[in-house]
């Protein structure tokens, strides 16, 4: 930074700025700063990087709004708020030392909700949809305390924090899959709040533009850490916001400088970063830094040196100032300038270190909100200064291991309950009881009061939603058929499955199409110009393929969300969507389709994620298969996105071969997840292998279903496998059945194997049922059921790793033998992948000579002798190592 030269023609042009801010107003000065910019870059000045506003309040003291409450009364609610998420942490450890909790993350915000939850969050009980809000994580337990002063809970609940298998406990974390109809949104994992707060914003106006769900004057807010502003999660979607001009979104980032273990930038400003990404990004930033006991202190500074050292001190010494004491701030702060010793000559020690951070002034935090609630056209975040530990005293307050104190000593105990002023004698101290005032005090009336006044109390969940008409499975006759001499893929199967549900008068202005950016890729062009995409600014260009059928067309009325090359954004948009039953009274039928790669492995914690949420949609694995995208190599050949979907427990995942199969699996999930309600999201995969497709064999919508079905029942021979086959691999099988027939005089049962994962669920449930009954009558599990009395042994064969089929063994009554595609993808022709990888038709029969010479029906060689029929080698490489 260059030193002023010339400090009278500076005072000139700073005057000159003063007059026109005077006469002609803010909008004037910005003006001229900008026609300065504008020249200052034609004459090649190089102006700052990115602009960040002095290190103080947004928001001069002449312009705050003033809060209307009763000061006195809040504070006395929020101090029974946080000597309750206090008692019922240490509560728990004191009962169980490794139950853990947080405390001082809460004790950092409990200002930002407190003016929150008696001024702006509203409820949903009345005649518009409430707003939504994203919490913190690990502010968990102040959100219990306060609910149960409201009443929602009572002590036995908050005894059982952290305890929750024998029901009724409270979940450590936002969680709606424990806590249904009190928490909307998992956030504990650092990051996922941020990027899907965006995107329920951007869902709600996309909703409001199609009159599905009007938005009116609706809010996202998300509360999120500093620190955890460095997840590529949090600050990855801004833009977005930003470009989309979200005015009902707010962030509000708790600045107490701390991550987990210490400082986030203790050698920078972390808020001055934060203020330059989101400002870059076209948000409107408020910075809420001091309270409001500096403003004496800023007013009387004439000389412009407090401001100097604001801006000049780093967060590092930031911290060392609550944590050390006036004293200490008195000589390292003010002490670095005369002048600001003499400015605080009149304050004691004590007086200095209750100089407060903005983020634990109501007033401050107040007149923050009421600007970013007014504020139109842009996304606001607000960046509050805090302290994390707060109120926690020399055990806790600003320390570097502030955030994994679980307990106080006694005397911390007794200064804290002091502190806040809590009625709670030192006998009474070492049980750590809750305090909660009667019913009819004024605390409790005044709370009580403010939420009846916003409609209704937060945390809350609409569990319920009207259930959605869906189409009978006749609806998609055309699928139902044989596609003749003609050959398509699974994925265009799919998107003619789609375009017929778009056009159903019931339900198809709810369907939701998502894509990252490879409509093209999935064949789904044709739905451009039908439905159109999503631009909330419609479109202000002329395409240039206007000419075409299928041009690009972009509307506010759009039906397809193209989220761009943005697995994450697309997914957060999906679940957004997938959630809308619960969080907007206005059930949508998302189909988030993209490279089955790109899914539970690149956004794994979004997915566990949309579980936890309740999520009701479909996720289309398109291009699927470690052999079947045969071009693409190691990383976008997908074996294992099975496997991975079957960790999320209320994930149904299906591997459909025909469009037949694929359409009876999308009916029957529309049925159960909109009609029946039933709790559960789909993940389907579809392939890009050109084949023809039979027609439906009659009665196969139940094994469908179920996850296996008989496709091809061989012929009496006193030789015989069951063969099964998933995905496209089923057609080998299929054809390794014919050659088993004709070079061996071999029968063969072939099964479609549309879900490995339902069955191997299904069959240990059966497990766990006579493991838990043993004087019942035995349950079987299906794929017991199906092959019980069969002749020959089971051979398996899957685009898949063999993990997936060998989840079975326990289940099927024979001998079993596995193929699949374990290790890393490569490039090459289908038929080279399938032989490099040892599942195709070849490796089928080879797998099923031998199955039969270890039953003692053939001679071993048989097998030899079929190896070099085949081609097939014993020194050939192992995938799984090269």
């Amino acid at each position: 930074m260059q030193e002023d030269v010339d400090s009278l023609e500076t005072r000139e042009w700073l005057d000159a700025m003063h007059s026109v801010i005077r006469y002609g107003g803010k909008g004037r000065a910005a003006f001229l700063l900008k026609q300065l910019a504008d020249r200052a870059t034609d004459a090649g000045v190089q102006l700052p990087a990115a602009i960040t506003t002095p290190y103080r309040n947004t928001i001069p003291v002449t312009s705050e709004k003033r809060m209307p409450g009763d000061l006195f009364m809040e504070r006395r609610i929020r101090s029974l708020i946080r000597w309750n998420a206090l008692a019922m942490v240490m509560r728990a450890n004191d009962n169980n030392e490794g139950l853990g909790g947080h405390i001082s993350s809460f004790a950092s915000s409990a200002t930002l909700y407190d003016v929150g939850f008696n001024y702006f969050f509203r409820g949903g009980e009345g005649e518009e949809e409430g707003d939504l809000i994203y919490f913190q994580g690990h502010s968990s337990p102040g959100m219990y305390a306060r609910s149960y002063l409201e009443g929602r809970f009572n002590e036995e609940q908050l005894d059982s924090f952290r305890r929750e298998v024998d029901g009724g406990g409270l979940s450590s974390y936002p969680h709606p899959w424990l806590m249904p109809d009190y928490w909307q949104f998992p956030t504990v994992s650092m990051g996922l709040g941020p990027i899907q707060a965006i995107y329920q914003a951007h869902v709600m106006r996309y909703m409001s533009a199609r009159g599905l769900s009007p938005r009116g004057d609706r809010k996202v807010w998300a509360f999120l850490g500093d620190g955890e502003c460095d997840e590529p999660e949090s600050l990855g979607a801004i833009s977005l916001a930003g470009r989309e001009q979200l005015e009902n979104l707010i962030f509000v980032v708790n600045c107490n400088l701390q991550r987990l273990d210490g400082p986030v930038r203790g050698n920078g400003k972390i808020i001055q970063e934060l203020e330059g990404s989101f400002r870059g990004a076209g948000w409107n930033v408020i910075k809420v830094v001091w309270g409001r006991h500096w403003d004496a202190l800023l007013e009387k500074d004439t000389t412009g040196l407090l401001q100097k050292r604001m801006d000049e001190v780093c967060d590092g010494e930031l911290q060392n100032y609550k944590a050390n004491g006036g004293a200490y701030t008195r000589e390292h702060f003010f002490g670095k300038y005369p002048e600001l010793l003499e400015l605080v000559k009149d304050l004691s020690d004590e007086d200095i270190m209750y100089l407060n951070r903005g983020g634990h002034d109501p007033f401050k935090v107040y007149a923050a909100y009421a600007e970013a609630v007014a504020h139109k056209g842009q996304p606001t975040v607000i960046l509050a200064q805090t302290v994390k530990g707060y109120g926690m005293g020399e055990a806790a307050e600003a320390q570097n291991e502030t955030h994994s104190v679980k307990k106080l000593d006694l005397e911390s105990l007794k200064r804290f309950r002091d502190r806040f002023g809590i009625p709670i004698s030192d006998d009474e101290l070492k049980s750590v009881p809750y305090y909660r005032p009667a019913p009819d005090s004024p605390e409790m009336v005044y709370m009580n009061k403010r939420r009846k006044e916003l409609n209704g109390y937060l945390p809350a969940r609409k569990a319920d939603f009207p259930a959605l008409k869906t189409p009978a499975l006749d609806a998609f006759k055309a699928q139902m058929k044989s596609s003749g001499e003609r050959e398509i893929s699974t994925t265009m199967a799919f998107v003619r499955l789609l375009s017929t549900l778009v056009k159903d008068k019931a339900m198809g202005e709810r369907v939701v199409p998502i894509v990252p950016d490879e409509a093209r890729t999935f064949g789904m062009e044709g739905m451009f110009r039908q439905l159109g995409i999503y631009s909330s600014a419609g479109q202000q260009y002329t395409p240039h393929d206007h000419d075409q059928i299928m041009f690009y067309k972009e509307s506010k009325q759009g039906q397809i969300l193209e989220e761009g090359i943005n697995e994450a954004g697309a997914m957060s948009a999906w679940i957004a969507a997938a959630t809308a039953y619960s969080n907007s009274a206005c059930p949508l039928v998302p189909f988030y389709v993209y490279y089955s790669m790109f899914g539970f492995q690149r956004i794994g914690d979004l997915a566990w994620a949309a579980g936890d949420s309740q999520a009701r949609g479909f996720l289309i694995g398109a291009t699927a298969g470690r052999t079947t995208l045969n071009g693409e190599g190691l990383q976008h050949q997908d074996g294992h996105s099975h496997i991975l979907a079957n960790t999320i427990p209320n994930c149904r995942t299906y591997d459909p071969t025909y469009s037949y199969e694929l359409a009876v699996i999308v009916q029957d999930g529309m049925k159960r997840m909109f009609g029946d309600k039933e709790n559960c999201f789909y993940y389907i995969t579809t392939m890009n292998e050109n084949y023809k497709h039979p027609e439906m064999p009659i009665g196969a919508e139940e094994g469908i279903i179920k996850g296996m079905y008989l496709l091809k029942e061989g012929k009496d021979a006193d030789t015989r496998v069951q063969l099964m086959g998933a995905g496209t691999i089923l057609r080998e099988v299929e054809a390794a059945a014919e050659m088993l027939r004709e070079d061996y005089g071999i029968e063969s049962d072939v099964w479609s194997m549309t879900s490995v994962n339902e069955l191997t669920r299904e069959g240990q449930t059966c497990a766990r049922y006579n493991l838990l009954n043993p004087e019942a009558e035995e349950k079987q599990a299906y794929v017991t059921q199906q092959l019980a009395g069969r002749k020959g042994p089971v051979i398996g064969a899957t685009d898949y790793m063999k993990n997936y089929l060998e989840q079975l063994r326990a289940f099927v009554p024979a001998r079993f033998s596995v193929l699949g595609t374990d290790g890393f993808g490569r490039s090459d022709t289908r038929s080279n992948l399938r032989r490099y990888f040892e599942v195709d038709r070849y490796f089928v029969v080879l797998a099923s000579l031998k199955a039969l010479v270890d039953e003692g029906e053939l001679s071993a060689s048989v097998v030899t002798e079929a190896m070099k029929k085949y081609g097939i080698t014993a020194d050939k490489v192992d995938p799984l190592y090269n």
